[in-house]
């Protein structure tokens, strides 16, 4: 029992490790980010050198090709930058692109792309401006802060993990132990019990006063905890077979069962029950439905009330219904948690309703809660497909 808690709870420990690594990445994100501006600041200066140093060399080019004879000049071209020459009205007379960009355009600042502009001196090529641009963005600086934080998370996450992992090792040694304590003391329980019950039933057909009666219900609670603590310890590693059952006989020897637990608070259980009703599903199973419904039903209801119980078939589907005049239900939502309760002055472990829904989700039933304060509340559940007999 212990070690499948700890392996259902695998998914919030591998939440809590992500949280905490998106904890810290936020943390550390306030420094970065000062960081990063300053390493933008730094990447474009050296984008700004490196575009200067390149725009002086072409400008020295210019100059020497017009100290010179020669007929043709060839311009010098780079993969990195583009650069256009303007006569002295303004109109371009030589780019290594065809950008429609004007000279009025780079002397506006443009987000995307660095430019330097230079007044030239006089020289053959009769350009008098010339500018030099590179494409610019910060993508470069982005894509290693991502790195960095993708990098760092998963450190994080792991060595999290790792440490909660480390963390949860005594207990899951302390629940190793609960489960071999609890499969012990089941076991040693089941005995005893089955002979106290039997011979309180012998006694109950001979003579029927109020103590044995006392006594009975009391012993039927004992054997309702038992059974549910038993399934809940072996559903784990235990397969339980589907059968076909005939739901409205077993059901009918159920609430008979339950009509001596519901006597002690003058409780009346009303049934309806439609005959000749099948359904697939294990025996134990049927019977923590049932065994939990009607005991949380007679647990939550006042004295001098009615219990309506109900056994039908809906369309295509099988209902199986029971209606209290109870308290009702403050949060329909919890009822299923496991170890929540209502009232912890009714007493109880608080997994029967867990054990409910696990067989429900097992075995594909559908489950719906209707309750009103002080007016009590009805459990439903629907099984599909319709078994009935053919007679």
């Amino acid at each position: 029992m212990g070690i499948k808690l700890i392996e259902k709870d695998k998914r919030y420990i591998y939440t809590l490790a992500f949280l905490y690594s998106m904890l810290v990445i936020i943390v550390v994100s306030i420094p970065a980010y000062f960081y990063i501006n300053i390493e933008k600041r730094s990447y474009k200066e050296n984008q700004i050198q490196n575009l200067e140093h390149y725009a002086y060399g072409i400008e020295k080019s210019i100059y020497d090709f017009s100290r010179t004879h020669q007929n043709s000049y060839d311009f010098p071209r780079s993969l990195f930058y583009n650069a256009y020459l303007y006569d002295k009205h303004g109109k371009k007379i030589f780019g290594t692109d065809n950008s429609a960009y004007t000279l009025e355009d780079y002397e506006q600042r443009m987000p995307h792309i660095i430019s330097r502009s230079i007044t030239l001196n006089p020289n053959r090529l009769n350009a008098s401006k010339m500018v030099i641009t590179q494409k610019f963005s910060y993508n470069e600086i982005y894509y290693k802060a991502l790195i960095s934080a993708l990098f760092l998370g998963t450190i994080i996450f792991f060595m999290t993990l790792f440490f909660i992992r480390i963390s949860m090792k005594p207990l899951e040694r302390v629940n190793r132990y609960l489960n071999i304590f609890f499969n012990d003391a089941m076991h040693e329980l089941k005995t005893p019990l089955g002979v106290m019950q039997l011979n309180l039933e012998i006694l109950k057909s001979k003579e029927n006063t109020k103590v044995l009666k006392r006594l009975f219900n009391s012993m039927q609670n004992m054997s309702l905890i038992y059974e549910d603590i038993e399934y809940h310890i072996k559903h784990t590693h235990v397969t339980y077979t589907p059968e076909k059952i005939d739901f409205s006989y077993f059901l009918k020897e159920r609430v008979d069962v339950f009509r001596d637990l519901a006597s002690v608070k003058n409780i009346v259980i009303e049934e309806s029950l439609e005959e000749d009703i099948n359904v697939l599903i294990n025996r134990v199973e049927l019977q923590r439905i049932i065994d939990n419904t009607l005991s949380n039903a007679i647990k939550y209801s006042d004295k001098h009330t009615t219990i309506h119980v109900l056994l039908q078939t809906k369309e295509e589907s099988i209902l199986f219904s029971v209606r209290d005049e109870g308290v009702g239900i403050k949060d329909t939502k919890k009822i299923f948690e496991r170890y929540k309760r209502e009232d912890t002055v009714k007493g109880g472990f608080g997994i029967g309703l867990s054990i409910v829904k696990y067989i429900c989700d097992k075995n594909n039933i559908e489950i719906e809660v209707a309750t009103k304060r002080n007016h009590g509340s009805t459990f439903s559940y629907l099984f599909t497909p319709i078994h009935k007999k053919v007679t």
